[in-house]
């Protein structure tokens, strides 16, 4: 490990949990297994990404109830839960209930804005105030406020002979506010994120300023600084960072998994050449190979070497015994060689 690169403190993953529809059970066990795993290896962390009305983990939070009763250790965190989908009172509940379950080791990550595909949902979602919804930071404050235990409501107190009732969301987990994350890939969310006391998400997908060049390292890396000066600014100099890189380490691979594995990438690459859409966005690329050479190019990175923890994505598409495979050699080879040591 170069001296002049910081060591890695804390190791995790990424899963989309993917499922068959034919067996969605199958591929929800897949996932409870692999945290599972993951807490064997020594790994950190574990994540779920968010997918409505796909064939991924449409309900992280469930999931994480469920990890929290198979684990003791292991961190449990949504990389992201798209707000616009919640309402914020009751996911706060659903938060602090699981987040009790769990001993205190939920890490929530959200981001706001308008659903994806909304026209084609907004008449079940929100029938009767689609036009009115305000999918603003608004929505993500009122999240906070509620998690940190402020009052949603005057009333409170004993009704009857038993019902009794809160001012304020329960139950109440103290410690939560503190770990909630925004997911962020501008520099204004970004910025945003430091001085609302959120921790930061950075994955693999960021939106330049009209000023930037197409270089992802350096953009995530302006954003990280932007971040973390924000952050200082507003009382929160211990505000966390997290990188989420799609990483394939190859060593334990089979032939046949470093094929499967390459014709991934090479799939995905194109898309990580030019900026894509209105907005610009860009796509880092995914990182394959030994973890000798993964850390190389890890070190060279320059949002990489901005953090002090990372969430490294699984690919969405393979089998449990990949994941297996790549999981291992991440907390046996690619974690040390990045000056990480498991739990």
């Amino acid at each position: 490990m170069p001296e002049t690169v910081r060591r890695l403190r804390k190791l995790g993953f990424l899963t989309i949990g993917l499922f068959d529809p034919a067996n969605p059970a199958e591929g929800h066990e897949s996932t409870l297994r692999i945290i599972e795993l993951g807490e064997q290896l020594g790994f950190d962390s574990a994540w779920l990404r968010h997918r409505h009305l796909q064939f991924g983990i449409s309900s992280p939070v469930a999931v994480m109830a469920a990890a929290s009763q198979r684990t003791s250790r292991i961190e449990l965190g949504t990389a992201v839960t798209p707000l616009g989908w919640e309402n914020p009172l009751r996911l706060a509940e659903d938060l602090a209930t699981v987040d009790v379950l769990s001993g205190g080791r939920i890490n929530p990550g959200v981001s706001v804005g308008e659903p994806m595909h909304y026209d084609t949902v907004k008449h079940e979602l929100y029938p009767d105030s689609a036009d009115l919804e305000d999918f603003s930071y608004a929505r993500v404050e009122r999240l906070a406020r509620m998690i940190a235990g402020e009052p949603v409501r005057e009333f409170s107190g004993r009704q009857g002979v038993v019902e009794e009732f809160s001012n304020r969301v329960e139950p109440h987990s103290s410690g939560l506010r503190g770990r909630l994350w925004y997911g962020a890939a501008s520099r204004k969310s970004a910025e945003w994120a430091g001085a609302n006391g959120f921790n930061l998400l950075s994955s693999s997908v960021v939106f330049p300023e009209k000023d930037e060049e197409s270089d992802f390292a350096a953009i995530q890396q302006s954003q990280i600084h932007a971040f973390k000066a924000a952050a200082a600014a507003s009382g929160h100099a211990q505000a966390r960072v997290s990188q989420g890189l799609v990483v394939i380490p190859t060593d334990s691979a089979s032939q046949s998994q470093r094929e499967k594995y390459q014709r991934y990438v090479d799939e995905r690459t194109p898309r990580t050449k030019a900026p894509q859409g209105p907005k610009g966005m860009l796509f880092a690329p995914d990182i394959i190979g030994s973890s000798e050479e993964i850390a190389e190019q890890l070190y060279a990175h320059a949002g990489f070497r901005e953090v002090e923890e990372v969430a490294f994505a699984l690919p969405f598409s393979f089998a449990h015994e990949d994941y297996v495979q790549i999981l291992t050699d991440m907390a046996g080879k690619l974690g040390p060689a990045l000056g990480w040591a498991p739990a």
